[in-house]
């Protein structure tokens, strides 16, 4: 099991909440399906389980007679039900003693990254006399922590990534001067080539996207759909890549450059607009942290977006201002968000996230993107900061 039972216990009461209890059917809960093991145990899981961690004793498992054994793995007793009926008194005899629980849920779904139980199974288990509550910072406390390891690879992967991005705005530079043909599918090849050079791996190749396509923030090049990339157009490159190790993180960055000489004067003040939303959002993050206050998700998001409204920039803005990373890009901590969701979860120490502001237009857009990684002395920048877009000439 990827958890120590008595680390969840402290956890738990630290909450105020009785238990924890995970639940998967047919893999609907992935947060479950991992935290229990089922994966590494290598078996079939096609009937409902449910694991009760409760603050201070033995845990206790119910599970289907087909499937007794696919949580032996784990510490604590078991209970073993067939039809409906007994799956009932399996769960009054699990909950016995139980007021409050932890489960994969969210108020109104205000975070659907952790609204993994269904509606029905939530009223199931209140119907039995038994509130519900978020477990959001408990997972991510067991899943979006990094070791000292883990911030070692993300510092590796993100000098590596900062080198391909110099790389293919080099490139860019070159092949307009030389004359030479190039897309946005040409510099994102390379740059894949880059990635095994450096040894890194990722889920997708790098967004490089030009002109009216950096407005679009998930436009992705490929090899039927891409644009040329010409003089005196603006150029989004946004890439992420972990070293191809076990227990590595991500890195994630966008840095912006400009195939001229002179910036038009649109695109340099919605960059300073975003530059600013970041810093506003980085600040909001380290001075919460030096006060010894949380810092939640929703805060840092607000931060960032109230300078970009206050610029006049509302309309622009599609999406909130970060998100966790981890193992895979989008990892299982808080999200800078108050946008899209409201996420009210701790940032907390251990844990790495992106700020990455951006505006979005008809004809082009922008934004910046860095990394912050909360370590044992605070929350820090991992990588340089891109303070105007970048000439390539």
């Amino acid at each position: 099991m990827a958890l120590e039972i008595a680390a969840v216990q402290q956890a738990l009461r630290v909450e105020g909440v009785d238990g924890w209890l995970l639940y998967d059917f047919h893999g609907s809960n992935p947060v479950a399906y991992r935290m229990a093991g089922l994966a590494e145990a290598g078996h079939l899981a096609t009937r409902r389980w449910f694991y009760l961690i409760p603050h201070t004793g033995e845990p206790r498992a119910l599970v289907h007679a087909i499937e007794r054994y696919n949580l032996d793995h784990l510490p604590g007793s078991k209970i073993i039900y067939a039809g409906r009926t007994q799956l009932l008194d399996g769960l009054r005899s699990l909950l016995g003693g139980v007021t409050r629980v932890a489960m994969e849920y969210s108020p109104n779904c205000a975070i659907p990254y952790v609204s993994r139980v269904d509606a029905g199974t939530v009223e199931l288990i209140r119907s039995l006399g038994v509130a519900v509550v978020s477990s959001g910072d408990l997972i991510q406390q067991f899943e979006a922590r990094w070791n000292d390891a883990a911030i070692a690879s993300h510092r590796t992967a993100s000098d590596k990534l900062h080198r391909i991005k110099d790389q293919a705005f080099a490139s860019i530079a070159r092949r307009l001067r030389d004359g030479v043909p190039t897309t946005e599918y040409d510099i994102q090849q390379q740059m894949v080539a880059w990635f095994q050079d450096e040894g890194l791996v990722a889920d997708s190749a790098p967004c490089v996207s030009a002109e009216e396509n950096a407005g679009n923030p998930h436009y992705l090049a490929n090899a039927a759909q891409h644009r040329v990339i010409r003089k005196n157009e603006l150029v989004l490159i946004d890439l992420w890549g972990k070293l191809n190790t076990a227990g590595a993180v991500y890195a994630d960055i966008t840095w912006m450059g400009f195939a001229g000489v002179d910036v038009p004067e649109r695109m340099t003040h919605a960059f300073a607009a975003i530059a600013h939303a970041r810093d506003a959002a980085v600040s909001t993050v380290v001075d919460g942290a030096r006060a010894g206050r949380d810092v939640r998700g929703f805060q840092a998001d607000q931060a960032a977006r109230q300078v970009l409204i206050d610029a006049g920039y509302e309309a622009a803005i599609m999406h909130r201002t970060g998100h966790s990373l981890g193992e895979n890009v989008h990892g299982n901590g808080a999200h800078l968000d108050d946008y899209e969701t409201h996420d009210e979860r701790r940032l907390i120490p251990g844990s790495g996230f992106t700020i990455e502001p951006g505006l979005y237009f008809k004809d082009f857009g922008v934004r910046t993107e860095i990394n912050m990684v909360w370590t044992a002395t605070g929350p820090e920048v991992t990588g340089p900061r891109q303070n105007a877009i970048l000439s390539l000439v």
